[in-house]
């Protein structure tokens, strides 16, 4: 197994990828939400590029929007990343998330150091 540098881009993103597996069904957060959760919390323009660039279909890139409820990105298509937040029962209206308060996860603990 391989270990990467404490704070190395690699070992950020894998605590991202692990915050993201995180966000249970039917919830979404933010790209700011998701770097505070990694432990970067100003590093969101990172995350979004990690939510691009993700291939791996057991990481929901879906529930990372942008603040304010804004759908955002989406390394598919805007129509898909709609799709698939509605099929877990997120209501989207306009490009945003209707009730996004209620249905944020943004959980104050961090994604642990080390491995992932």
């Amino acid at each position: 197994m391989r270990v990467s540098a404490p704070g190395s881009r690699s070992e950020f993103r894998a605590r991202v990828l692990s915050a993201v597996r995180r966000i249970p069904v039917g919830r979404v957060a933010t790209y700011g939400d998701v770097a505070r959760l990694a432990g970067r919390p100003r590093a969101w323009r990172a995350v979004g590029t990690i939510m691009r660039t993700c291939t791996d279909p057991g990481v929901p890139c879906h529930r990372v929007i942008a603040s304010g409820g804004r759908l955002g990105g989406y390394g598919g298509s805007e129509g898909l990343k709609r799709a698939l937040l509605q099929a877990e029962g997120v209501v989207v209206a306009n490009g945003r998330i209707r009730g996004f308060r209620d249905i944020r996860y943004a959980r104050a603990t961090r994604v642990p150091h080390g491995p992932v």
